[in-house]
């Protein structure tokens, strides 16, 4: 059977949508019932360097206010801190926690759990041609995290 391009984008999707669902319940699992995948994203975001809710919102695409309103959640739950810039005093930088690195961690174990799960379904041999394959499509290092542009908003729902 012949699929579309448009059904190979969706597949595509499907595989990166079905990972992460499976990533946010196994964290909610775990005691993290809050954390969506957006927030990851911010995380690393700020962990690259984006100290400030202007640059969080340009690395993520998304307004400023909506990147403040990520923050502010972030911040309430743990996971993200304000503090003072021992450059400018005025100034207040993010910075990732400690609780907010180990959500990282505990989010990257669960993906190499699922990428063990979907080789035990389908065989190690056609989980690494799949992964050739992609690296040789899109390349070794597909999507930065920490780049500019990276299309977020429909990721999840309210940031």
């Amino acid at each position: 059977m012949s699929r579309s391009g448009a059904d190979l984008a969706l597949l595509l999707l499907g595989g990166f949508r079905s990972l992460a669902d499976a990533a946010t319940a196994e964290l909610a699992r775990r005691g993290h019932e809050d954390v969506r995948p957006v927030h990851d994203f911010a995380m690393r975001a700020i962990a690259a360097g984006a100290d400030n809710a202007s640059e969080l919102g340009r690395r993520l695409s998304v307004s400023k206010q909506a990147a403040a309103k990520t923050v502010a959640v972030l911040q309430e739950r743990g996971h993200v801190a304000r503090e003072a810039d021992p450059l400018d005093g005025r100034r207040k930088r993010l910075r990732v926690t400690p609780l907010g690195h180990e959500v990282l961690r505990q989010g990257e174990a669960i993906f190499d759990e699922l990428r063990e799960e979907w080789e035990q379904r389908i065989g190690p041999d056609a989980l690494a041609t799949l992964e050739t394959h992609l690296t040789t499509l899109v390349g070794s290092r597909p999507v930065r995290l920490d780049a500019p542009g990276l299309p977020l908003r429909d990721l999840d729902e309210p940031l």
